[in-house]
């Protein structure tokens, strides 16, 4: 099976310039993901495991490396290197990527949020009101909030609309940070359920969860990084605590 990402020893330090220091993050990590696969990142807060996804949706820059891409849209191309612009069309189109914190343009409401998502993606507006609708009520993001602004929302409330956003786009590559570090356990199953649809429907992943029960059965492999480096990978039937 073809990989749809490759990573090929990507470093990523940060300049405290005031102090005139470079602080590691990730030193020579390499790994890959399969169409289709379900892949996972273990290791303790600070490994570096968040600045390896923020470097494939190129929140941050790497230092060095290549992260290969296969695009519907572009072809074979290096996530590194590519222009702004192009990674403004991966984001709209291929490549999703969900947090624990939402950020959001002020006085857009919630169903604004999901909804514009859907229209992005070129979808027509009535198709995006019915999908938008859906995963709301998936979410069971209570009624009277869908035309409130989130910054009036609980942290909670927050998350399962950052989650729902970014799924309902059903994007080829999802990226997963910690998406559901404070979510309750109704709310987790519900994220599980998506994340099966999504693998059956040929999604790739590559996620963080601190809960490792959470990704009982779902992922294929994990890679174990630690102080910046990956250790190990295998396939998994079950993660097991760092």
């Amino acid at each position: 099976m073809e990989n749809l990402l490759s990573i090929e020893q990507l470093s990523k330090s940060f300049t405290l310039h005031n102090l005139d220091k470079h602080i590691p993050a990730v030193e020579n990590v390499s790994l890959h993901l399969q169409e289709g696969e379900f892949v996972g990142i273990t290791g303790k807060s600070g490994s570096g495991k968040s600045t390896v996804l923020r470097c494939i949706y190129r929140t941050y820059l790497p230092r060095t490396g290549n992260i290969w891409y296969n695009s519907e849209r572009f072809g074979r191309i290096d996530l590194a290197a590519a222009t702004e612009q192009t990674i403004i069309e991966l984001r709209k189109h291929e490549i999703g990527y969900v947090s624990q914190f939402l950020n959001v343009m002020p006085r857009t409401t919630a169903r604004e949020l999901v909804r514009n998502a859907i229209v992005e993606m070129g979808h027509d507006a009535e198709y995006a009101e019915a999908e938008t609708i859906k995963m709301l009520e998936h979410f069971e993001l209570d009624r009277s909030l869908w035309d409130s602004y989130p910054a009036t929302f609980s942290g909670g409330e927050k998350l399962r609309l950052n989650i729902a956003r970014a799924m309902v786009k059903r994007p080829r590559l999802l990226l997963l940070d910690e998406p559901t570090a404070s979510l309750d356990h109704g709310s987790k199953l519900k994220v599980k359920v998506l994340i099966e649809q999504l693998m059956k429907e040929g999604a790739t992943m590559l996620g963080i969860f601190h809960d490792l029960e959470f990704m009982h059965d779902l992922c294929n492999r994990e890679y174990r990084i630690q102080n910046g480096s990956i250790l190990a990978t295998e396939k998994k039937e079950k993660l097991t605590t760092t």
